[in-house]
């Protein structure tokens, strides 16, 4: 399968897409929190905020990958992103990514970040030749409500 013969849809998540996204999310590896902030109801509630940019791209009405945008009003962030593997290297994760900087743009947002577990190079390649510059003098604090230092 070539890049032009696809016919690849990019449109927002909708919550009924779900169960597939979760499934993509396991097939790439991706570590989710079904008991937490990746529940059904918790992604319900994020598809309803104007701060979120979640998109799926399909071929032939099958979900072949997703991406999860936000921005806090200065800056967007790309939390999420993946693609089956069968549809890797064809360009999707490249029209995902475009579709968030687009949406991010038109709010007046002109810079995205994202965040990469320190494993994951296929995920820091990908970035890179999106023209995404590693900063490797950021250290990430988080203070999460439900689990105790």
């Amino acid at each position: 399968m070539n890049k032009k013969s696809m016919n690849v849809v990019i449109r927002r998540m909708i919550l009924k897409d779900y169960d597939a996204v979760i499934a993509l999310w396991k097939k790439g590896s991706i570590p989710y929190r079904p008991q937490g902030r990746d529940s059904k109801k918790n992604i319900g509630r994020q598809l309803q905020q104007p701060t979120s940019l979640y998109f799926i791209a399909e071929n032939e009405r099958r979900i072949i990958g997703v991406i999860l945008g936000t921005h806090d009003g200065r800056k967007g962030w790309i939390n999420r992103l993946v693609v089956t593997p069968v549809y890797q290297q064809k360009g999707i994760a490249k029209q995902l990514v475009e579709e968030v900087e687009h949406h991010l743009a038109g709010l007046g947002i002109d810079i995205t970040a994202c965040l990469i577990e320190d494993w994951n190079s296929t995920s820091m390649q990908v970035f890179e030749r999106l023209g995404y510059k590693k900063h490797t003098d950021i250290l990430y604090f988080s203070k999460r409500k439900n689990i105790k230092i």
